[in-house]
């Protein structure tokens, strides 16, 4: 695929899971539940232990069955062990242009993190395909709507301290995606379907 085709797919949902977890078998574990579920998009932060491993694993089985990209995307080294890996997208808490040239290089979108008007702008003019508003809790939906106000060409992706609640709060703002950790990841296999099941169309609705 396209690097658009990747971002439009990986968003379609309006949420990507985040999975960061202590070992590669919870990882494993975590990313069977939420796409068994019928969730489409993960990342894999790479602060789990073997995070690249699973991503191989996953891209494997999945095939264009669902978004597997790699988050805590730092440096440019990382960023290129990332692609090797089979990742689909690379995200980041900070913004580094190095990841961003390094994903573009190979075809694969980057969503980098920004905390602030200038940072998004710079994100945007180093060639961006979506921008993450990290740490999000920090900040509320209103700033979406706000920044969207001054810069309505900017996709946002908050990230960082989201729950299943709010989540459609954010859509609603004019996010063009989640991002959802423990809130969304935590539980048996069970209790990670009905979350999902409950959170889609909400966040379809809240999208109008």
């Amino acid at each position: 695929m396209y690097r658009w085709e990747i971002t439009r797919a990986a968003l379609a949902q309006r949420v990507f899971a985040i999975i960061r977890t202590d070992s590669y078998d919870r990882a494993a574990a975590t990313a069977d539940a939420l796409l068994s579920a019928g969730l489409t998009t993960l990342e894999i932060s790479l602060t789990t232990p073997f995070a690249l491993e699973a991503v191989t694993t996953l891209v494997r089985e999945m095939g264009d069955e669902a978004v597997i990209g790699v988050g805590t995307v730092l440096d440019a080294a990382s960023a290129r062990m990332a692609v090797d890996a089979g990742a689909r997208f690379l995200a980041s808490p900070a913004l580094d242009p190095q990841v961003i040239a390094t994903g573009h290089r190979y075809g694969i979108p980057v969503f980098p993190g920004a905390g602030t008007a200038t940072e998004l702008v710079r994100a945007l003019e180093l060639g961006a395909d979506a921008v993450r508003l990290h740490p999000a809790a920090a900040f509320g939906p209103e700033w979406i709507r706000e920044v969207r106000d001054a810069l309505p060409q900017a996709a946002l992706l908050p990230a960082g301290g989201l729950t299943v609640d709010d989540a459609p709060e954010w859509i609603a703002a004019g996010a063009v995606a989640c991002g959802l950790g423990t809130p969304l990841t935590e539980g048996d296999r069970e209790t990670v379907a009905k979350r999902v099941a409950d959170l889609l169309p909400r966040l379809g609705a809240a999208a109008g």
